[in-house]
């Protein structure tokens, strides 16, 4: 089974390429679609301010980041949790962005060079509902996933919500999945049921269920002037 990445990033503003900042880095790892307890949540300091609307979002302050590590020091072994594995992503294009720059400044290569595949729980989302709102928080009440405690946007818990929507949102993927109770780690298995090697039953109406049947025929008859859809096709039959 393929072991899932559920990441997120704040930052100090919109644009990596002008010279914007990764500041927090939250992941949770989830393995047989199931939580590990397997996660990694950094700050950064970014050596310069977060933009004033940023700011709002997040709530991270130049104060709090000043003695948090840079990227680069902690950059190869934030490679090597995700090594090899699908990282699972609210509006992929945006994280992956500022995580390639940040890899590129610190003489990495990015992420495409080491993990699996990117999802994008947005683009998911987008097609399963089209038309609707399908932010983090949109997503969480249409699932009912609760962030009562989300004063501000956090790497870590953002993470761990979108980890919530992200089962919920692809739980039909595996709904002929059945769990197999072992001492080993889950493993599903689809059971493949040929019907033809049952004796299906056929089932009679007894005499009360054709009068009471027949009683609501009459009825309909009645408010409809025989013209229900049922009548009209008994009698084409019996033509």
């Amino acid at each position: 089974m393929t072991r899932q990445i559920v990441l997120d990033t704040e930052t100090t503003g919109l644009s990596a390429e002008n010279g914007d900042r990764v500041i927090e880095l939250g992941c949770v790892e989830l393995f047989n679609r199931k939580l590990t307890g397997n996660d990694l949540h950094i700050y950064f300091n970014p050596e310069r301010e977060s933009h004033e609307d940023a700011l709002k979002v997040h709530g991270l302050t130049t104060d709090f980041l000043r003695d948090k590590p840079k990227f680069a020091t902690l950059g190869n072994d934030i490679v090597e949790y995700l090594r090899d594995a699908e990282l699972i992503i609210h509006n992929a294009a945006f994280d992956v962005g500022f995580l390639n720059k940040e890899l590129e400044l610190a003489g990495l290569p990015p992420l495409k060079s080491f993990v699996g595949e990117v999802t994008d729980t947005l683009a998911m989302a987008k097609t399963v509902y089209p038309g609707k709102r399908n932010s983090l928080d949109a997503l969480c009440d249409r699932f009912g996933v609760d962030r009562s405690n989300r004063t501000f946007h956090g790497a870590k818990l953002d993470a761990q919500l979108l980890a919530d929507v992200y089962i919920n949102l692809t739980r039909g993927q595996d709904a002929l999945l059945i769990d197999v109770a072992t001492n080993e780690p889950t493993q599903g298995i689809v059971i493949a049921v040929d019907l033809r090697t049952f004796e299906l039953p056929v089932l009679v109406a007894t005499e009360h269920e054709l009068t009471a049947h027949e009683e609501v025929l009459m009825q309909l008859d009645k408010s409809s002037g025989g013209r229900t859809l049922f009548r009209q096709t008994a009698e084409k039959a019996v033509a």
